[in-house]
């Protein structure tokens, strides 16, 4: 089977409060740093972006996480 082919691929998730904390306050550096999630998903049945909700342990909180990259 072709590495192309594949129904389920990986996927990064990232912390969608801590990127526009980061990049509001980039000269502060409040920020400590961004959450990031790696997990699959099946390409077929979900082929819009993934956001899950997860703990994000820069905000002590639960928060929505989304899909980066390609």
């Amino acid at each position: 089977m072709a590495k192309g082919k594949d129904a389920r691929v990986r996927v990064v998730l990232e912390c969608t409060s801590c990127v526009r904390r980061g990049l509001k306050n980039q000269k502060k550096r409040d920020s400590p740093g961004i959450s990031r999630y790696i997990t699959q998903k099946n390409r077929h049945n979900t082929s819009s972006q993934l956001k899950l909700r997860k703990f994000c342990p820069h905000c002590f909180k639960h928060t929505i996480h989304g899909e980066i990259g390609d």
